[in-house]
């Protein structure tokens, strides 16, 4: 299953948009700043504030890549929708996946 999510700093001054095969796998990659020299590594964004799940690939980078052309108003209108205190939501994705 991909995800498609959007992540932040502690400030929530940036806003960052990816798409995922193991969701679980790339969230610890942006805590630990496996990628050092990228922008979610150069911002420390590890937050994340949504995430959807997508069966088809295409349909993920497809909904990535609109995400990504929205402006910075939107993606928070999309995040106050699902997540209005913005809450760390990488507790509720490990929980799921070790439940499994």
């Amino acid at each position: 299953m991909y995800t498609v999510y959007i992540i932040t700093n502690k400030n929530h001054t940036v806003l960052y948009t990816g798409v995922t095969f193991d969701i679980v796998a790339r969230m610890i990659e942006h805590k630990e700043k496996i990628f050092e020299k990228s922008f979610t590594a150069k911002y420390n964004c590890h937050k994340l504030l949504y995430f959807e799940h997508w069966e088809d690939r295409n349909d993920a980078y497809h909904r990535e890549a609109q995400i990504k052309r929205y402006r910075r108003a939107w993606k928070m209108n999309l995040i106050n929708k699902n997540n209005p205190f913005w809450k760390d939501l990488n507790e509720e994705i490990f929980r799921n996946f070790y439940d499994s």
